[in-house]
């Protein structure tokens, strides 16, 4: 189908008119979608519907774009979008538009920074990282005819545990893109960059460096997270339990340090990654900041111009189970706005997780402890056993997804491990390896808040659906969850509808240059999927 062929549209009104499509097709949906409180815009991050990890301040993986309708049984080439950007591009933030109404997504992996068009989908401009070893198209293209030939067995896993060993040199993850398309990075080392356009007015500009900030020698711990407040400083966590704000110009900054962080320096040094502070801080409107350490639950005030950790400025930590000793691996997601019940949602640190919902602001006297729970703040708290009684372990290193009362897991467990495997390097079954049939993993789950009952009760299980790595999203008004998942070991998008779980539909897009690789499932705003795989970025364009 050809678009307003002959009407001398330019660009920019064709956007403006597919946009206005768009628009009308959100407000013609189900109205339950405009019943649920939505969260606020933060107005100091970039003007899109994914301007930092998770979408959002309130860290929720939903946005209120329409996601795509069903696209057939298979995708074809023309439909699947493909660039190389090298590896580690899990997220990638949509600018602000520019003068000329053009949008580009930023993204930053191992070896590069980028930014690619909006709507060609191709490199615009590249910046190399310093010192990195630059990796092509000819090393992406072997690793994945060698994944497409075999990806089961001894040698298979050898191959995954090479491919993953590089991303041991992966110095900045966190990122946030501001209003002004400024991109602000967090890095190992101890620093913020922000990064920029040689020309504001030019997306297709080189990219270049505008300001870095070195944390204070006092404040130690790699950083593990990056949002933004609702008036405009940078908020980023350490794994020791510092907590730094930074002004946007890179000029300023508060420290504080969390309650209960005594010996984090010893407790973070056991195993990377599993520091007492493991993933990022949400962040509500009325400067609440919260943050998880390995037993509790951590709500930090921004007054506006300190970090305060005093009860009397409306911060408070609450404990939470932890049988494994590793605390959470979910990054806190926020629940509830406006008039409604307000939560603060993560899951445990028990070998079989809870959900677990934090009441955010003051407790209601007549709230009792519940029954189980070690904090009377705990609102609810369920076992993520996707439906199976029997099951005894599950843990996962993703946030949970909320939109409205709604709180989503799924399944990260490996169907079957080799004995010779260790536990530590079971990922790489769901990673590298997770749509061969033999360790997939099948299971998604929803609970929901009754505020009614005041209660958390399960909603539904699917346990028709592998999920094996990425991040899935909510589409608020198409009141429908997506995911990457796998069947017959090809990668697939697959479509959930959030009320009851269902299945809207699935479709098939390829063979493992397609696998996401715990990246973020996004939308853009024209309701394209786009995710990160192993070697570039794949936007799903049907």
């Amino acid at each position: 189908m050809r678009l307003c062929t002959g009407t001398g549209l330019d660009g920019l009104a064709l956007r403006t008119l597919v946009a206005t499509l768009c628009t009308l097709a959100l407000l013609c949906r189900v109205s339950g979608a405009a019943e649920v409180e939505q969260p606020p815009r933060n107005p100091f991050l970039a003007d899109s519907v994914y301007p930092l990890g998770h979408g959002n301040s309130a860290q929720q993986d939903a946005l209120p774009v329409v996601g795509p309708s069903d696209p057939g049984v298979a995708l074809d080439g023309s439909e699947i979008q493909y660039s190389h950007v090298g590896p580690a591009h899990f997220g990638a933030s949509t600018s602000s538009p520019y003068p000329d109404g053009r949008r580009v997504f930023w993204s930053n992996g191992l070896d590069r920074i980028v930014k690619v068009d909006f709507d060609t989908y191709q490199v615009l401009a590249t910046r190399w990282v310093d010192g990195a070893r630059r990796w092509v198209e000819e090393d992406a293209d072997a690793s994945i005819a060698a994944f497409d030939r075999s990806n089961d067995g001894f040698f298979a896993i050898w191959r995954a545990f090479g491919d993953a060993s590089k991303l041991r040199d992966l110095s900045s993850v966190y990122t946030v893109l501001g209003s002004d398309n400024t991109y602000y990075i967090a890095d190992k080392t101890g620093s913020i960059t922000a990064y920029g356009d040689a020309d504001p007015s030019d997306p297709s500009s080189p990219i270049v460096e505008k300001a870095v900030f070195r944390f204070p020698e006092t404040v130690t711990g790699l950083a593990v997270g990056m949002n933004m407040t609702f008036d405009g400083w940078l908020i980023v966590p350490t794994e020791h339990g510092y907590l730094v704000a930074v002004s946007r110009d890179l000029k300023d900054h508060r420290v504080v340090r969390m309650l209960h962080s005594e010996g984090a320096e010893d407790k973070a040094t056991r195993t990377t990654g599993y520091g007492w502070v493991r993933n990022g801080v949400a962040i509500d409107d009325r400067g609440g900041l919260y943050v998880a350490s390995q037993e509790h639950m951590h709500k930090v005030v921004w007054t506006g111009d300190q970090l305060s950790t005093d009860p009397a400025d409306g911060a408070w930590t609450a404990l939470y189970l932890n049988g494994w000793g590793h605390g959470t691996g979910a990054t806190p997601t926020l629940m509830g706005f406006g008039d409604e019940d307000r939560f603060v949602v993560i899951t445990d640190g028990e070998p079989l997780m809870n959900v677990v919902l934090f009441w955010r602001d003051a407790i209601s006297e007549d709230w009792r402890t519940l029954e189980g729970a070690p904090d009377r703040r705990i609102a609810g708290m369920l076992p993520a056993d996707m439906g199976d009684p029997d099951l005894k372990e599950i843990q996962s290193e993703q946030s949970v997804v909320v939109a409205g009362y709604g709180a989503l897991v799924v399944n990260n467990v490996p169907r079957n491990a080799p004995w010779y495997l260790p536990s530590r390097a079971r990922s790489l079954l769901v990673s590298y390896l997770g749509s061969n049939p033999r360790y997939q993993p099948y299971g998604v789950q929803k609970f929901e808040w009754d505020s009614a009952t005041r209660a958390l009760r399960e909603a539904w299980v699917n346990r028709e659906v592998s999920s094996p790595s990425c991040v899935p999203v909510v589409s608020y008004p198409s009141e429908r969850v997506y995911l990457i998942g796998a069947r017959h070991n090809r990668w697939t998008l697959e479509a959930l509808e959030w009320d009851d779980g269902r299945s809207a539909f699935h479709t098939s897009i390829g063979g493992q240059r397609y696998n996401p690789l715990f990246s973020g499932t996004l939308l853009d705003e024209l309701g394209r999927i786009h995710y990160g795989t192993p070697w570039g970025r794949v936007r799903l364009a049907p």
